[in-house]
């Protein structure tokens, strides 16, 4: 059976890309735990609070692993659970003092590894290489729907 070299190449571009670490060896946070601290402080930010069935879909995977996580986090006093005061159901997911700390110097040095890969392989191609990998995944996801549609 012969496999696309295409599809070869992106798994191992998207293995490649899961693999590098921008935190340079130094990381307090695991990938998942500061992508999940990431999508609450972008909620801050808005003003907005978040839910863990919400966190759960945007980092793509289950609530119970969310609930696991959370709870891991609560009990590093990273996070904290906040009460609805409308839902007594509902918990929203907030940052403690000490995290937000935390997360501010892990995006220091992500923001630093960055720059030394913009100074090294360039700004204009590293803006074309973003660029082309959106329009990639913009075709992807439509071939994606037009497939989904057909069945």
């Amino acid at each position: 059976m012969e496999i696309n070299k295409y599809l070869i190449k992106l798994i191992t571009a998207a293995k490649g890309l899961e693999q590098l670490d921008l935190f340079m060896g130094k990381a307090t946070l695991s990938k998942t735990e500061f992508r999940l601290l990431q999508e609450v402080v972008m909620e801050q930010e808005k003003g907005n609070d978040i839910i863990s069935s919400e966190l759960a879909r945007r980092l793509g995977i289950t609530r119970s692993a969310i609930s696991q996580l959370v709870t891991k986090l609560e009990r590093e006093n990273i996070v904290k659970r906040a009460p609805s005061d409308i839902d007594r159901k509902i918990a929203y997911i907030r940052l403690s003092d000490y995290a937000t700390a935390m997360f501010i110097q892990q995006c220091e040095r992500a923001n630093a590894v960055m720059e030394e890969l913009e100074e090294q392989f360039g700004k204009e191609r590293l803006e074309g290489f973003f660029a082309e990998y959106d329009e990639l995944c913009n075709s992807f996801c439509k071939i994606v729907e037009a497939h989904k549609q057909e069945n």
